[in-house]
């Protein structure tokens, strides 16, 4: 059996996404490298390509369900965590600061160290690091 592969991409769906594709070029500090409609024109979608080849996709969509809150309480996405090493912690604080992004500020655990934050559509985001080996 092959070793079971990483993530490549991970898709969000937001309710505006001109706000949210604003939102996101100034969190990866990057311009989209895809934003089109879909072929089966049921949704549209912009992506960003981030550092070790993974991308990150926003999506609308055409019929959306009815607007709620995202509540990582439901079942679906908890949140989506952003590897780092632990000496770079102290540098994401000092960035959400800049940007103006509210963040519950480093906190750490046995299992590793993180910092977690929320998007436009309040979806819970995380920057982690696992404990020094």
């Amino acid at each position: 059996m092959p070793a079971f592969p990483g993530l490549g991409h991970v898709a969000i769906t937001v309710s505006d996404l001109a706000a949210s594709t604003a939102w996101y070029a100034k969190l990866f500090d990057a311009q989209p490298v895809l934003d089109e409609d879909e072929e089966s024109g049921n949704f549209h979608h912009t992506v960003f390509a981030l550092d070790g080849g993974m991308l990150f996709g926003l999506h609308t969509h055409t019929n959306p369900a009815s607007p709620t809150p995202f509540d990582e309480r439901r079942v679906g996405l908890d949140h989506v965590g952003f590897a780092c090493a632990p000496d770079q912690l102290d540098g994401w604080v000092t960035r959400l600061n800049e940007l103006g992004i509210s963040h519950g500020g480093i906190k750490h655990a046995h299992y590793g160290s993180g910092i977690s934050f929320r998007d436009p559509d309040n979806i819970a985001l995380e920057f982690f690091a696992p404990p020094p080996a």
